[in-house]
């Protein structure tokens, strides 16, 4: 048989899944109910299946953890330390996505017994999670620079503010409100619409979509994000 003299071991996938409460950049983790480790919390996952890619693998898992399909997701890397995981030898591809937490379901944190946190209000972690997380937000960071991916996490609309916070959230560090206004609405990448949010003050304020079509045109012609 081909490669029977060939040591073997499971391989599976890790999901790094990040909302924004509007205040905060939060993590959703879950308890273990199987050993090793039962009890503890852990990233979402999975092994790989028969018939699966890797990619293919970290969907099915995104989906079925938060019920959706159409959202952001990237391979982030490899973690194959030979003792990970003590039950087998394990290598694990992590990816991390970006959701809506207005979009995740209720009924899903408690079927999975899932909870969010504040990345920082993180509890101890299994195996190497924590290490996953890390290189996850540090990934982040760099992505939401120079690239709008920030907005995934988003509602459709919001406010700069809303936006401000988010980023405040992402690079862990406070941005002046009028140059963060001026770099944003500068890049002509929003669309204000004719309707306001009340709900912080009397005077409202206006709220804005991300104009992805527009962005895609930019990118095509040589266009940088930068913010």
């Amino acid at each position: 048989m081909p490669y029977s003299d060939k040591d073997m071991f499971h391989l599976a996938v890790d999901c790094v899944i990040f909302g924004f409460d509007g205040e905060h950049l939060n993590l959703l983790l879950y308890k273990r109910d199987f050993e090793p480790e039962k009890g503890s919390w852990s990233l979402m996952g999975g092994f790989l299946q028969k018939k699966e890619t890797l990619d293919d693998a970290a969907y099915r898992v995104l989906a079925r953890i938060t019920g959706m399909r159409d959202i952001y997701m990237e391979q982030l890397s490899a973690f194959s330390e030979v003792d990970r995981d003590p039950a087998a030898r394990v290598v694990s591809m992590a990816y991390y996505s970006l959701i809506n937490i207005q979009d995740y379901r209720e009924d899903l944190l408690k079927k999975h017994g899932a909870q969010w946190f504040s990345i920082n209000e993180i509890p101890s972690l299994v195996f190497d999670h924590s290490e996953i997380v890390d290189k996850a937000l540090r990934r982040l960071k760099r992505r939401a620079k120079y690239q709008p991916i920030g907005f995934e996490l988003l509602p459709e609309t919001f406010t700069i503010t809303q936006l401000r916070l988010l980023y405040e959230a992402i690079y862990q560090e406070k941005l002046e409100p009028a140059n963060f206004r001026r770099k944003i609405i500068s890049m002509n990448l929003l669309d204000r619409l004719p309707i306001k949010d009340m709900s912080n003050s009397k005077k409202g304020a206006y709220l804005y979509a991300f104009n992805k079509e527009r962005y895609e045109e930019y990118e095509a012609s040589g266009y940088s994000f930068e913010l």
